[in-house]
């Protein structure tokens, strides 16, 4: 009951957010001119987050320097048996975006200066992403 009432409090300030957005078209995003070219990306997943499926609800977003410059969430299409599946699942999502962003800033010719840099905060999932042996 606790998580259904969240979840429509945090429908109503996204609404809330869409109607303002749609009410003042003047307004936008703001990205700086001097802002670096590095790529951050964070990603995060609620376990067994939908109460009617148990399916988890994943999300990331992305940055280039300060600006945000991508965002995504839903809920996966499968069922993980633990946290630690769910965020893997959602750094691989991640993983590819951050791929692709890749490849289109270089068409662009913005060159990246350093390695991207992703943040997860499940260390069991860390830990696997970083031993080879591990993927199945």
């Amino acid at each position: 009951m606790f998580e259904y009432q969240a979840l429509h409090l945090h429908e109503a300030a996204a609404l809330k957010v869409l109607r303002y957005i749609k009410g003042n078209p003047r307004c936008g995003l703001y990205y700086r001119a001097s802002s670096s070219t590095t790529l951050t990306a964070f990603s995060d997943s609620d376990w067994a987050g939908c109460v009617d499926s148990r399916k988890s609800i994943t999300g990331y977003c992305l940055f280039l320097g300060s600006s945000l410059i991508s965002w995504h969430s839903k809920k996966q299409t499968k069922t993980s048996r633990s946290s630690c599946e769910a965020e893997y699942r959602v750094m691989a999502a991640t993983v590819c975006e951050v791929q692709w962003l890749t490849y289109l800033l270089h068409d662009l010719q913005v060159e990246q200066t350093s390695l991207v840099s992703m943040f997860c905060d499940n260390q069991l999932a860390i830990h696997i992403a970083h031993n080879p042996n591990y993927h199945e």
